[in-house]
């Protein structure tokens, strides 16, 4: 049973970075897949990024490919979420989430593991 915590969001101006963090505790992060989502009010939740238990497939969200970068320490137990030229409607609450199934799939409804979320605001 894994428990995720995320951490790192704000509010921050358009063209600026953000580095979101997500802590795990309760297994190891070995073997699974891991994802960033984002809900922002009156929308469905939708995948940011997405990597495989392996790392070897990586998948982005169109609208954030080049600006953002999913990556995993599983040595330390930790996903990332580095975020740049940010733009307005990058505005939502960002989850990170654990598949045990591993292999890094875009659908909200594969992983089994979710933090609370942290709330992410780019205004000027």
């Amino acid at each position: 049973q894994l428990q995720l915590v995320e951490s790192g969001g704000g509010l921050v101006q358009p063209g600026g970075s953000l580095r979101l963090s997500c802590s795990v505790s309760g297994d190891s992060l070995v073997g699974y897949a891991i994802g960033w989502f984002r809900q922002a009010p009156g929308k469905q939740r939708e995948a940011v990024s997405v990597m495989s238990s392996s790392g070897g497939v990586i998948q982005y969200h169109d609208s954030v490919k080049g600006r953002f970068t999913i990556s995993r320490d599983n040595a330390n137990n930790m996903i990332y979420l580095q975020m740049n030229s940010l733009k307005t409607q990058d505005t939502a609450v960002y989850y990170c989430a654990a598949d045990e199934g591993g292999w890094g799939l875009k659908e909200a409804a594969n992983y089994d593991y979710w933090g609370q979320g942290t709330q992410v605001t780019v205004s000027a």
